[in-house]
């Protein structure tokens, strides 16, 4: 099974009869094996900060598939009570939001950015609540760090050694490397992990990385920047709408550059943002697979838009990754109920931990999610695409560092 779920969204949830707010209960939303009480789980989205491209499909996908899931019956019989509120990528705003709550007795968190996920993980482990976000972090990935944090994609660490891997060879071995990352947690992730590739694998290749002002109109100073180091190669840890600037950027100056972009910017949008004509050629790191390559996981959520009467071709990958982040979500809630355990934190993280793999139909780097009691990395493979008349050509679905 791919996923199942249902939905309550207060910031974007299709108002219906899946109406239910997070509601606690004496049993804070889990209770014993046999209870039919809803599953509470709480959601914090970015649907209006900086992030809030790829944040609001994101959080529509993670909405859908409560809803399909709810609809074909929820997780062994109970309804999933998913409450849902923007936090505007401010991290004082998620903390506030995670005390909701957990006053609530929701059951597991959804969360999004590097920085708001990295501030609560403390706190998420003393509350023993399993934890996952549109965060791919590699601190978070380390069960004696961060015990109930859970990331279902390869690291953005890991996704910039494909990245680096994938230049090395198409530069025949020697070249210079310019990365362009988001000035925050979330943009200096994989910085210092990518420089110690290089030297760990001894390509010879130049690195360096350079800040992108917030809300800058152009990027044409970093790039004059990256020209005087030589660099024909631009990886982009960042969103959507910034990436495409860059690329628009090095169109109008006529430069001999490629962007690499990784996840977050690994999508249809910076496609359709700079442009088909702009996009083309630049090389997309993205463990998600995009609708456009009809992967068996796919299926449901086409089966969920058609009975929505809405179009696949306006669902994105960011979309996608909601979707999927949710259904492990779920599919941990349902192996604790189905082993006849007490809905805890403790007990669905001991679920995701020995449950085996976690069937995403190919979708999340060509195979399954499996998470472990040493590992809470679930997988380090990742597509790598290409934009190629307006699409996302896929060149390789399963690369690994």
């Amino acid at each position: 099974m791919f996923g199942k779920s249902r939905s309550v969204a207060v910031a974007l949830a299709a108002a219906s009869a899946l109406v239910l707010s997070a509601c606690g209960g004496d049993d804070g939303g889990g209770g014993d094996a046999d209870s039919d009480e809803p599953i509470s789980i709480g959601i914090i989205a970015d649907l209006s900060g900086a992030t809030g491209d790829v944040g609001t499909p994101y959080n529509q996908g993670m909405l859908a598939y409560i809803k399909w899931r709810n609809g074909d019956g929820g997780i062994e019989g109970r309804q999933i009570a998913a409450e849902s509120n923007d936090y505007a990528y401010e991290v004082p705003q998620a903390e506030s939001l995670y005390k909701q709550y957990v006053n609530d007795g929701v059951v597991a968190i959804q969360g999004w950015g590097t920085g708001d996920t990295e501030a609560l993980s403390g706190s998420v482990g003393k509350d023993e609540l399993p934890f996952m976000s549109g965060s791919f972090a590699e601190p978070l990935t380390d069960p004696a760090e961060a015990p109930y944090n859970f990331v279902v994609a390869p690291t953005y660490s890991d996704q910039m050694r494909v990245a680096l891997n994938w230049i090395n060879e198409d530069s025949g071995g020697s070249g210079e490397v310019a990365v362009f990352h988001n000035d925050s947690p979330f943009g200096q992730a994989p910085v210092q992990d990518g420089e110690d590739w290089v030297a760990e694998k001894g390509y010879d290749l130049g690195y360096q990385a350079y800040a992108m002002p917030a809300g800058s109109q152009n990027y044409v100073g970093l790039l004059s920047q990256a020209q005087a180091q030589g660099a024909k190669y631009i990886v982009i840890q960042n969103v959507a709408s910034p990436a495409a600037l860059v690329a628009k950027d090095i169109a109008a100056q006529g430069l001999d550059m490629k962007i690499v972009c990784l996840n977050w910017c690994a999508n249809e949008l910076f496609i359709d943002s700079a442009g088909a004509d702009v996009a083309e050629g630049h090389i997309l790191i993205q463990p998600f697979a995009p609708m456009s390559v009809e992967k068996p996981g796919h299926e449901p959520i086409n089966e969920y838009l058609e009975a929505e009467g809405t179009d696949p071709e306006t669902i994105g990958t960011s979309w996608v990754q909601g979707w999927y982040a949710m259904h492990a979500m779920a599919e941990g809630i349902e192996h604790t109920l189905v082993e006849g355990n007490e809905l805890t934190g403790a007990n669905i993280r001991e679920s995701l931990e020995t449950m085996g793999p976690i069937d995403t139909g190919e979708v999340i780097g060509g195979g399954p999610l499996e998470f472990s009691a040493d590992s809470h990395r679930g997988s380090t493979s990742t597509g790598i695409y290409q934009a190629q008349d307006g699409m996302m050509v896929e060149l390789e679905a399963g690369a690994t560092p």
